[in-house]
Order: structure tokens, then sequence, then C-alpha cells
């Protein structure tokens, strides 16, 4: 259980880094956040992966929370698709931290972040090809909002790859994919993390947790801000870039 009485400041500073990093790579990009987190939970400090996840999204909420605004004042956010990602991604987070609490879900991970490094590497070639016609509206929504709210319960992290990856390669706007992406995660994360407490209990949750959310939070407005200026071939590349290392880098980590 997340025992504050105990908690030494020295302990936290590594994971105050930590949420730090991965948020200012969330916040530009969509995604990474849950991802970089999990995994150092998981393979640095051997935390079994239901406690992980649950840790990790008790802080996004409160990261997510705060990215969100910043993206909002930063007009990042195209609404409509907001509305059109809440609502299958809050479904699809309950059943996978529901399935999480009960069995291990980690036999399927490898195939999906082989389908996910692949998309990544579709990514990289379509900054290269850039820039297109014009940007378009997605046309699959609600299935990439159920599948990555699944996901990210199920694994740690899920919902900026698989949502704001999928959603570019349909040509939207790369800085309005982010900023509502990240906004709508918030919603997920709430959900997820009450799920969590309602299968597992309060003990779910770390002392680490408390680092991780304080980083994320600090770098929540500097994410935002990258978002807008940075031009939009430089996003494709990037997020391409992170997608396709984060997932080579999970599927060796399960492998071995």
């Amino acid at each position: 259980m997340l025992d504050l009485s105990i908690l030494n400041p020295a302990d936290i500073w590594p994971f105050v880094l930590a949420g730090f990093a991965a948020q200012m790579v969330d916040g530009a990009l969509g995604m990474a956040f849950g991802v970089i987190s999990s995994t150092l939970l998981v393979s640095v400090l051997g935390v079994p992966p239901a406690q992980a996840s649950a840790g990790v999204h008790l802080a996004e909420v409160f990261t997510t929370g705060a990215s969100g605004l910043s993206h909002a004042w930063q007009r990042n956010i195209d609404w409509k698709l907001f509305g059109r990602l809440v609502l299958p991604g809050v479904g699809g987070g309950i059943v996978g931290a529901y399935i999480l609490s009960s069995i291990d879900a980690d036999i399927a991970r490898p195939l999906v972040m082989a389908y996910l490094a692949g998309v990544g590497v579709l990514l990289l070639y379509r900054a290269w090809k850039f820039p297109p016609n014009k940007f378009k509206d997605p046309r699959i929504v609600a299935p990439l909002g159920a599948a990555g709210g699944f996901l990210d319960a199920a694994g740690g992290g899920g919902w900026g790859p698989v949502v704001t990856s999928n959603l570019l390669i349909q040509g939207s706007e790369p800085r309005k994919v982010i900023g509502t992406v990240s906004a709508s995660e918030f919603f997920l994360t709430v959900s997820i993390s009450v799920t969590f407490i309602l299968t597992l209990g309060f003990e779910a949750f770390t002392n680490a947790t408390i680092g991780l959310l304080i980083g994320g939070v600090l770098a929540a407005p500097f994410g935002a801000l990258l978002a807008k200026r940075v031009k939009p071939r430089a996003l494709l590349l990037l997020v391409g870039a992170v997608l396709t290392v984060t997932s080579m880098f999970s599927i060796y980590k399960a492998l071995v």
C-alpha cells in the first residue's frame, strides 16, 4: 500500500526524473509514459505487472489531467475526435484492468509490440514522403479507442502507441492527434485506476508512484508546448522512431 509516512525524498528522485522524461516524450508525441514507466517498474524494480500497471495509471490520473489542460491551452485538441475516443477507450480500459487483475496478459504482448513496430516503420516512411495533399478526418476511431484502452490497462501502456499511431496513419494532423489523445487519456486512466482499486485494493500502488506523479506533472506543460511548436513532419518522424524503438525493446524483453 502507498505509505507516505515512510517516504524518503532521496528514494523517489529517480522516479521523479523518470516521470519527467516519460511525460516530456508523452506530451510531445502522444505516447510512451506508460511504456517507459512500466518498463522501469517491472524490469528494474521487479514490481509485478498488475501492480506496476496500477501504479503507473494512478500517476497518470494526475499527469494526463495536467497534460490535457496544457494541450487545451495550446489549442491542440480536436473536440469532435475527443468525443469519439473517450467512451470506447474507457470501456476497453475497464475490461483490460479486470482481466489483468485475474490472469497474466503478457502472452499476447510480443504480438502487439510486433504490430506496433511495423506501424512505427510505416510512420517513418510517411514522414519521409511528407507532406500529404491535405490532412483528413480519421474514419476508424471507436475500435481504436477500445483496443487502445484494453491494451493500456492489460499491458501497462498502449493507449498512445495504438491510438496516436493509427490516427496518424489515417492522415490526421499530428498536433491535433497528439493533443486529443493526451486529453482523452485522463478519463481512461481514472476508469482503469478505479477498476484496479476495486479488484486489487490500494496495496497495488507503490511509493514509486509518487515520484512518477511529481515528475510527470512538472513536465506536462512543456510537452504540450513542444507538440504545438514542432513541425508536423518532425512529429511524424519522432513518433515513428519512438514507437519502433520502444516496441522492439518490449519484444526483446518479452522473449529473453
